[in-house]
């Protein structure tokens, strides 16, 4: 199960993070779109480096070498670049089509979304249905991670369709008890 961060600074974010990591967390995707890259150090040394191995980074990824970290998500935009084409790290993308997926070439895994309504970002539905067209899929190679609207009352049914994993924002951070949820998601996931 994959966590990404909120776009925003977070409340006792770092604390959150902390607990999320110590109860199993496999995958932190760090996404501050707006942070500069000296608020992106602070917080990758907030975090720490103990689990710099199970952090992924959205921007700056010219950090990864400074923080021991490895693996690194790209844009659409940013596929074809020379980072991505010459880094052997572990890499992920973002798809909005299962026809985009299946395009896919050399990623580990990739999200589809919005697979439900958004909890995070108010008016972001789906345009497809997702649950049905995971079913056209052909690219075998790259894991397919569902993303937007995921909690607890929707993991199995992704899973069932055909996703291979899932990942949570709005249900962590738009929670008032971003642990307890990750608890529950992480029960379901791990019982599928």
């Amino acid at each position: 199960m994959i966590v990404i961060t909120n776009p925003t600074a977070v409340v006792n974010e770092i604390n959150i993070l902390h607990s999320l990591f110590e109860n199993g967390l496999e995958l932190l995707h760090i996404r501050k779109p707006d942070y500069s890259e000296t608020e992106m150090v602070s917080l990758l040394t907030a975090v720490g480096s103990d689990f710099s191995n199970r952090l992924v980074l959205h921007s700056y990824h010219h950090l990864g070498d400074s923080f021991g970290i490895n693996r690194f998500h790209f844009q659409k935009k940013e596929r074809n670049c020379d980072l991505r084409v010459h880094n052997p790290a572990l890499q992920s993308t973002s798809t909005h089509s299962i026809e985009e997926f299946n395009a896919l070439e050399n990623f580990e895994y990739a999200f589809l979304s919005p697979v439900y309504p958004s909890i995070s970002k108010i008016g972001y539905i789906p345009t497809e249905k997702f649950l049905e067209t995971v079913k056209k899929r052909t690219n075998f190679s790259t894991k397919l991670v569902a993303l937007g609207g995921v909690s607890e009352k929707n993991i199995q049914q992704a899973l069932t369709a055909g996703f291979d994993d899932v990942a949570l924002l709005g249900t962590i951070w738009n929670s008032t008890n971003p642990l307890e949820n990750f608890k529950k998601c992480q029960q379901i996931v791990h019982s599928f």
